[in-house]
């Protein structure tokens, strides 16, 4: 059998080499931390998937475009949630986007108790994945990376299809709590909503 020896270091007679500093551990978020995040305000989105015919999915404030050429997605997904493993092995997703009368559905998907589907009319998409009813918009994705980054994955999507909903102010989440925002008419030069 060969062996390959590993390479040593000698420090000179009397001294003492420095030593490797562990890692450190991380620390749980402090209320101050979570306090001052908080200041963001985010919109609101469930991520639905189809794993072996059975609809999942789980509430998400970390979503955003990240490309328009190609077209690309991300959300980030807790480590501990039970849906978003499922959603992973299906390898598409949709990204419903909530409405500001939809904080019931927020919190229904944001609850890891009960059934997120049981009594709720929902379709499925032509793309394979749960659509939600009244949502503003529907983002349906295929999974392309995912990044570990501490206690959840980011993950990349590349956009299938935009499916514009309805028009309404969006759910919006800002210090712990859900706000309303004045209603505010879209530029002159914006582009109108069309399906892909």
């Amino acid at each position: 059998m060969t062996t390959t020896a590993q390479p040593t270091t000698t420090a000179p007679p009397g001294t003492t080499l420095p030593q490797a500093e562990p890692p450190p551990l991380a620390a749980p978020p402090t209320p101050r931390q979570m306090r001052a995040l908080g200041a963001f305000a985010t919109g609101v989105t469930v991520v639905t998937g189809l794993d072996a015919a059975e609809p999942v999915g789980f509430t998400c404030q970390s979503f955003a475009s990240v490309s328009l050429a190609p077209p690309l997605v991300l959300f980030c997904a807790d480590h501990r949630g039970r849906s978003w493993p499922r959603i992973r092995v299906a390898g598409r997703f949709a990204v419903n986007v909530l409405a500001e009368d939809q904080a019931e559905l927020s919190a229904r998907f944001g609850s890891r108790t009960g059934r997120k589907y049981e009594g709720l009319c929902w379709e499925l998409s032509r793309w394979g994945t749960p659509s939600l009813p009244g949502a503003l918009l529907r983002v349906h994705a295929e999974i392309a990376d995912v990044y570990v980054a501490g206690d959840h994955d980011v993950v990349i999507g590349r956009v299938l299809a935009l499916e514009p909903g309805r028009e309404a102010r969006p759910l919006l989440y800002l210090r712990g709590q859900f706000v309303r925002t004045a209603a505010a008419p879209a530029p002159p030069n914006w582009p109108q909503s069309r399906p892909a």
